[in-house]
């Protein structure tokens, strides 16, 4: 097993990002995600089935419906939505994944706490896919206090890191 940071990397290289599962209901981690993209630079497109628009910007009810290819899509949403999202992945040729999970990458540590789907991981890797199961951007991209407490606890704990 592999610590994630070079994942992280690669997918912090792109440009072009969806978030999926942003809600105009609630503050939510995925909330918190497309502000940070945004703020550190990335075009960033919100995706939830549900609303037209999110804090100002267009808010798509798939990825097919966004209006040009992105680069890496970042999920936090419920599992069975995250396998109907790679599958759009393999569709239409995005080569990197995020799934969240707020106690790393471990299997089954937050099993109601997660968007990462096992089916959905061993579709990213046999179709080329680079993906991160588990985890958070928050942990990466400038870090506020509990987002960095976390991500070094998990690194102590051996949560982060990926067969």
């Amino acid at each position: 097993m592999a610590a994630i940071d070079g994942l992280v990397h690669d997918f912090l290289a792109q440009k072009k990002i969806a978030v999926v599962g942003v809600s105009d209901k609630r503050d939510t981690g995925c909330n918190l995600s497309y502000k940070k993209f945004k703020d550190n630079g990335y075009q960033v497109y919100a995706v939830n089935p549900r609303i037209s628009t999110y804090e100002g910007d267009a808010c798509y009810p798939d990825l097919k419906s966004i209006p040009e290819k992105v680069d890496a899509v970042f999920i936090l949403a419920n599992p069975n939505v995250t396998e109907k999202i790679v599958a759009q992945c393999v569709e239409l040729g995005v080569k990197h994944v995020w799934m969240h999970c707020m106690m790393g990458t471990k299997p089954g540590l937050a099993a109601g706490m997660t968007s990462v789907s096992q089916n959905a991981v061993e579709t990213c890797k046999t179709n080329g896919i680079a993906v991160i199961p588990g985890s958070c951007p928050n942990q990466f991209l400038q870090p506020d206090f509990g987002h960095g407490m976390m991500r070094g606890l998990w690194n102590v704990l051996g949560f982060m890191k990926v067969s």
